[in-house]
């Protein structure tokens, strides 16, 4: 098929046309106009699974919510979706509204998961690329997110197919949090998770290394049991900055499973990833946003 020049507007055969451009124009009209109402984007990343990369999406997106911002959360992970859990809205189904497809929200959050389209929560999606790319695609241009301060993207692990679509439709991306754990096999995989980052020219707004030592709940003492320090020093190395570390607590695996996040509680967690927390918005608003509502 030979392509066209015309303007589409202005071309007579517009109604039929089959060039691919029209519908990847339409499509970018579509993204743009959705994503032009959230003030801010950021993809939650991690170089492989088991890091607690989600949990670590779904606290940002409810400290941030508690200190007045609106918030909404896209899991990007389509065939592992896991944030309709650790929101609490798990067995939602999405539904259409006059302005597209409305978010389920959880307590004041928006969110949209692949979850919500699956006829229950053992169904396997069994998808290669393009299926999954079409499925952002459509999170991003068809959802009526309204406006928002913060859009949180929780990805899947890897250097993959949806990292590479977000970062294809999504051009004015405020940055990305590249979530590890200590052991040296997660930090290996993290660091690809940050070069990425960079050839892609994602501003990189830190590391958190998740699971760091054991806060004893009897006598408070620090246990290491994954040893301490990686990520600090991978953050070094790779010059960028280092976010926090957060301790294991008993305290994360029982509430995400009910649907709350750990900052909601006086966990052992919280206070550190609050300070996680600080750390971001001070590399996105260029100031301390630490009061709560």
């Amino acid at each position: 098929m030979e392509e066209c020049d015309a303007n589409c507007e202005s071309c007579a055969t517009k109604a039929s046309c089959t060039d691919p451009r029209k519908e990847m124009d339409a499509m970018a009209r579509a993204v743009s106009a959705r994503m032009g109402r959230v003030k801010h984007k950021i993809m939650v990343a991690s170089g492989k699974g088991g890091v607690g990369k989600s949990t670590v999406a779904v606290n940002l997106a409810r400290s941030l919510q508690a200190r007045g911002f609106s918030v909404g959360v896209l899991d990007a992970d389509i065939t592992g979706p896991s944030t309709a859990m650790l929101l609490g809205v798990e067995g939602e189904r999405l539904s259409a509204g006059p302005a597209g497809i409305d978010p389920v929200d959880s307590r004041g959050v928006k969110v949209i998961s692949m979850a919500f389209a699956l006829s229950d929560s053992g169904s396997a999606v069994v998808w290669r690329g393009p299926m999954k790319m079409a499925a952002i695609k459509q999170f991003l241009s068809d959802v009526s997110w309204g406006d928002l301060d913060y859009l949180i993207i929780d990805l899947p692990p890897g250097t993959s197919d949806e990292p590479l679509s977000v970062v294809q439709l999504l051009a004015d991306l405020t940055g990305v949090v590249i979530v590890t754990t200590p052991q040296e096999v997660a930090l290996l995989d993290s660091r690809k998770a940050v070069n990425m980052a960079k050839s892609m020219k994602v501003p990189i707004l830190g590391i958190v290394e998740n699971m760091s030592g054991l806060v004893c709940p009897h006598c408070g003492e620090v246990i290491e049991i994954f040893k301490i320090g990686g990520g600090e020093r991978a953050a070094q190395e790779l010059r960028v900055p280092f976010l926090g570390a957060i301790p294991i607590d008993p305290e994360v695996a029982p509430l995400g499973d009910d649907g709350v996040a750990f900052v909601e509680r006086r966990t052992a967690a919280a206070e550190s990833f609050e300070k996680v927390v600080d750390r971001i918005l001070e590399e996105v608003e260029g100031a301390r946003k630490a009061t709560l509502r």
